[in-house]
């Protein structure tokens, strides 16, 4: 079996030893679960197997624990954080649905023709789905994507309360954790294009409606919990 540590050597390309090919590499470790939840992250292991010193290692973990993916503690360090439970990923996505409805409808009133432009932008961006299950990597494009066009909306918005609580939530990161990759790239896309269609038509109702049901059948593609 493979080790988190062989693993992480495999992800970083040699010689080019930046925080964010560091970042990237400790992330999908993590997302992957080569790094399990809830374990300790030992930094010595992992400065030695990326082939990096201390420091562009402790930046790429304090952007992961911005991001709810580690903790750090006093005199032990940094470890992965446990998986959500049930209630933790529905209270989640019933916190979604009641924010971001308002946020399209109000993006919907709120869009310049420069906006409309961009939101036609990020939509053309939208890679396709993998055709297969796959592992964060296969992924990490059309993960991108959704959390761009999300944000998006929030910004055109004009809620910066809002847009800064969703960006904390990283919905979709700890998605990947509890159930990994899906065949829902398809959807999304026809999903977040029917937002965007309705946001740039000024129709908030339906942004809003839009919003919701993206939402609603988001959490219903996730499979079921075992309990």
């Amino acid at each position: 079996m493979t080790t988190p540590e062989q693993a992480a050597a495999r992800l970083v390309p040699p010689r080019v030893i930046l925080t964010d090919g560091v970042y990237e590499a400790v992330k999908t470790l993590i997302m992957d679960g080569r790094i399990p939840p809830s374990a300790r992250v030992n930094m010595d292991q992992l400065a030695r197997a990326l082939k990096v010193s201390a420091t562009p290692l402790r930046e790429a973990l304090a952007r992961l624990e911005s991001e709810g993916l580690v903790t750090k503690e006093p005199l032990r360090g940094y470890s992965t954080t446990p998986l959500l439970t049930r209630t933790e990923f529905d209270d989640l996505y019933e916190l979604r649905r009641l924010v971001e409805p308002a946020l399209a409808a109000s993006a919907a009133t709120r869009a310049s023709p420069e906006d409309h432009l961009e939101l036609a932008a990020e939509i053309a961006r939208c890679p396709d789905a993998p055709p297969e299950l796959g592992d964060y990597r296969t992924y990490r494009a059309l993960f991108e994507h959704d959390v761009r066009l999300h944000d998006l909306i929030a910004r055109i918005a004009g809620n910066q309360v809002a847009r800064q609580a969703l960006r904390r939530l990283h919905s979709h990161l700890h998605a990947f954790r509890l159930h990994g990759g899906n065949r829902s790239g398809d959807c999304t896309r026809a999903e977040h294009g029917e937002i965007v269609d309705a946001v740039c038509l000024g129709d908030p109702h339906a942004a809003a409606s839009a919003m919701s049901a993206h939402l609603r059948t988001a959490r219903h593609r996730a499979p079921p919990f075992q309990d």
